[in-house]
């Protein structure tokens, strides 16, 4: 079962039993002044009633050729009836009212379950009170034992409208907008994918180019390809089948991106009823899909569909509805288990968020906090919904909060991904003033309505180089994720090739390792997201190179940010400094802060893998006090680095110390930024082998 498959069949389940049980469509020789035309629409009949005894892969075909028999004979109940349940089962679900309400009409008993469908239609079309009244009209003429099956799902129905009644109420202030041709067609596209600072889009589309040039036997759509785009500022380019290996002669599909854009799940609905594969990118090539890390305990017999990495890598949320769930599919998770290298037992996320109903298209936002997912549950205005959840201090999740309308419609959302500084959300869906078919928007998050505001502060929180800068203010405050982006590229110094590298993050507090990821090998390009309230130790390394040293102190109220930071890596040479970023004192002391281990430690692994590697550790301040109380205080500073390093083990006469003041400064004195750079530690290598 594919993924498209599945969104369709969710809407429509209760439904198909009688459309697949329904009546021919009769037409008579008398209801036409011209035999020729009575010949015409007769070979149009027989044509759509061929394609629609075929289920769901035939009401398109089915629709065509009614509509062509409706311009000859407008008022045939049972026509009306069919063309219904063809927009009914397509991307025009709101056209269906039209149809039912004519057929209804003609004849009050064309089907057992016409009510039910033209309550169905109002409520696609938003109109909510003339699908309740015919809601409760539907439940009234069921039998007992009819409407004991079928009174949990009329009342979900009006429970459904209702909601929307409120939703509509109070729309919330977005701008949704096509992406355009680019990446739209006349063929469906859907499940979007973006890296955390949107300059990658992958998703999925069925299109007369896809791999291997096949169709689907169950529906006649070409198979699911993968398809990618990328946009440098000035738009989308266009965008372009992956090919292999990620593409094959069935159906490929997108399910989830690592913030970075490092990682790709993808989903094969040939094995296991569905199971989900991984795949990483090495230089500008993908690996072949492999499910060898989701074995035994995410890929079962069960459905697996949509997937989501948290920001760190470290944990993944997906998708099953296999057994020890609330109902249906559920949203499940599991942590990385480094000492096996695969995904571990996975938990139920809960009743506050898995409901009775279907959840599906989960995305943990790079913030590490907010949780994104459809569902049939919860205050749904019909369909899926998407909806929000908060990860608290304390382990457990806010109260899922609905996105609000327009965002959410009657009919089916799916598959939404957010951007990381939330103001951009991500989906697909079906518009008159679309390309044909499915496609994918883009949605920008307004924010509540407010009075201007003339200038504010936006200060980028490196306590490397912060920068301050006035900034002119949008007339609506948006409001932001507590996230930082660090994105740019890493490359030798010597050669400005590019270098892939690896990054460590570390927690500088805790002195625990947060994540690691690297850079890519063809471009140096590297993204890492840094949720705020953590004082974070960068460290970059790669074989044959100093180590680079940067720190972020991020404060918890930090909104969102990007930080674009190049780095430079250095051979392992004679002459050779590096800053130690993450060396803490406090004010006008030596003594080593905690925060310090981490990066100590890294010098100690470095000296250890070089046991020839001689350094001298210097310290340095700013201009404020004299000069002797400052030479003094960086000396004592140094001499604390290598007295650390001496009691981890390394031998002293592999390191000397020097204090210079003021004397070797790196930025001006004359700002408070300036000076913090040059408050430091660094160290030089005086042997490397």
């Amino acid at each position: 079962m594919k993924k498209l498959h599945f969104i369709f069949l969710l809407g429509v389940a209760m439904l198909l039993s009688n459309v697949l049980l329904s009546q021919e469509v009769t037409i008579k020789k008398d209801d036409f002044s011209n035999k020729d035309d009575f010949k015409i629409a007769k070979d149009y009949l027989s044509k759509a009633e061929e394609f629609y005894l075929l289920g769901r892969g035939g009401y398109k075909q089915a629709l065509d050729f009614y509509l062509k028999v409706y311009q000859y004979v407008p008022n045939n109940a049972m026509l009306n009836y069919k063309i219904g349940n063809c927009y009914l089962h397509s991307i025009q679900k709101v056209k269906c009212l039209t149809y039912f309400k004519k057929a209804y009409s003609l004849n009050p008993s064309i089907q057992p379950d016409i009510v039910w469908l033209l309550a169905t239609g109002y409520h696609l079309n938003a109109d909510f009170d003339k699908a309740i009244e015919t809601y409760n009209k539907y439940k009234n003429m069921l039998s007992p034992s009819d409407l004991q099956t079928k009174r949990r799902e009329i009342e979900k129905r009006i429970e459904e409208c209702n909601d929307g009644k409120e939703l509509i109420k109070n729309p919330i202030r977005v701008y949704i907008d096509n992406l355009g041709p680019n990446v739209n067609t006349i063929y469906p596209e859907y499940s979007p994918l973006i890296s955390a600072d949107e300059s990658m889009l992958l998703f999925t589309s069925r299109r007369p180019d896809t791999y291997g040039g096949g169709s689907d036997p169950e529906d006649n759509l070409f198979f699911e390809d993968i398809y990618i785009s990328y946009n440098d500022g000035n738009g989308w380019s266009q965008a372009k089948n992956v090919e292999k290996p990620l593409n094959t002669k069935n159906n490929d599909a997108t399910v989830g991106l690592s913030p970075d854009g490092q990682q790709l799940f993808t989903f094969n609905g040939k094995i296991n009823n569905g199971d989900i594969y991984v795949s990483k990118l090495k230089g500008s090539e993908w690996t072949a899909p492999d499910d060898g890390p989701l074995k035994k305990y995410i890929n079962t017999e069960f459905h697996e569909t949509s997937a989501s990495f948290s920001f760190d890598g470290k944990t993944m949320y997906f998708v099953s509805d296999r057994a020890g769930g609330f109902g249906g599919h559920d949203i499940w998770v599991s942590r990385w288990d480094g000492e096996k290298e695969r995904w571990g037992e996975p938990r139920n996320l809960g009743s506050v968020i898995n409901t009775e109903y279907d959840e599906e298209g989960v995305f943990m936002h790079p913030d590490g906090r907010t949780l994104y997912f459809s569902s049939r549950g919860h205050n749904t205005m019909g369909g899926f919904d998407v909806f929000k959840s908060t990860l608290q201090d304390d382990g457990s999740w806010s109260t899922p909060e609905n996105l609000g309308y327009p965002v959410n419609t009657p009919d089916d959302d799916l598959f939404f991904v957010m951007s990381a500084s939330g103001k951009h959300g991500y989906y697909s869906s079906s518009n008159d003033n679309g390309y044909g078919d499915y496609d994918l928007y883009r949605i920008t998050f307004r924010g509540p309505e407010k009075s201007p505001i003339l200038h504010n502060e936006d200060n980028l929180l490196a306590n490397v180089a912060p920068v301050g800068e006035s900034v002119v203010a949008e007339k609506v405050e948006i409001k932001t994720m507590r996230l930082t982006i660090l994105k740019g590229t890493i490359k030798d110094a010597l050669t400005n090739n590019p270098v892939e590298a690896q990054i460590e993050i570390v927690d500088n507090t805790k002195n625990e390792v947060v994540s690691v990821s690297s850079s890519n090998s063809s471009t140096g390009k590297y993204l890492v997201s840094l949720p705020s309230g953590v004082n974070y130790g960068i460290a970059v390394k790669a074989e044959g190179y100093l180590f680079h040293s940067e720190n972020f102190d991020i404060p918890a109220a930090t909104g969102y940010q990007e930080i674009i930071k190049d780095i430079l890596l250095n051979k392992l040479a004679v002459g050779q400094k590096v800053i130690l970023r993450n060396i803490f004192f406090d004010f006008g002391k030596s003594i080593l802060r905690p925060e310090s281990y981490a990066e100590l430690d890294r010098l100690v692994k470095l000296l250890t893998d070089f046991p020839k590697l001689r350094i001298e550790i210097s310290g340095h301040t700013d201009n404020k006090s004299s000069l002797q109380f400052n030479q003094k205080l960086s000396e004592a500073r140094a001499k604390a680095v290598v007295d650390y390093l001496i009691s981890k083990g390394i031998a002293t006469d592999r390191l000397e110390y020097k204090g210079f003041a003021y004397l070797q400064p790196i930025a001006t004195n004359d700002t408070e930024e300036g000076r913090q750079q040059n408050r430091r530690v660094e160290f030089k290598v005086l042997q490397s082998q």
